[in-house]
């Protein structure tokens, strides 16, 4: 081998041994931790508001052509779901506490919680919030950058599923806009 990229075995199975309490915390975790386990509290009450909202919108959807975007907001809703309990088992792997009270929620979300009136401005306030989390989870991805591939790797999962989003909101706006 041209040279030394990998600790020898001995010190790998050492430090393994040292602080197991810490689960998959280990000696060589590069990130904050406390700074990645705020971000990633945000990231989940982003989520959790954007949950909240779509399901709003599921239910409070009216009109000509609502039960077909309903059903958008509904499958929306149900992603947003699945990135926040992503973002939770991230959190506990991490040693951490996801915070799912509702004291303060909307005060970590990134997004903001706009009803809207009428289907249109549904449509407008979902995809506001789908470009904050896009500009958001990009910001993060930098953060943890090497410094925690795993927590990375899920963020630019969700991050492709909130420019999907996005791009599916576009297309309804010009739908009803059009």
């Amino acid at each position: 081998m041209a040279g030394k990229f990998l600790t020898d075995i001995k010190t790998l199975r050492k430090r393994a041994r040292q602080h197991i309490e810490r689960g998959a915390v280990t000696q060589g975790y590069k990130a904050d931790l406390k700074t990645a386990i705020k971000i990633l509290n945000e990231a989940l009450a982003t989520e959790i508001v954007c949950v909240l909202r779509y399901k709003r919108h599921f239910y409070m959807a009216n009109g000509i052509n609502a039960q077909a975007v309903a059903q958008e907001f509904l499958q929306h809703a149900n992603e947003e779901q699945v990135h926040a309990d992503e973002i939770a088992a991230r959190i506990t792997q991490l040693g951490g506490e996801p915070d799912f009270s509702p004291d303060g929620l909307t005060t970590r979300s990134h997004a903001e919680y706009v009803e809207g009136e009428t289907l249109l401005d549904m449509i407008k306030e979902d995809l506001v919030a789908e470009r904050i989390a896009i500009d958001s989870y990009r910001e993060m991805i930098d953060f943890f950058g090497n410094k925690d591939s795993t927590t990375r790797r899920m963020l630019e999962g969700i991050l492709a599923m909130e420019e999907e989003h996005a791009d599916d909101l576009v297309t309804l706006l010009g739908e009803l806009d059009g």
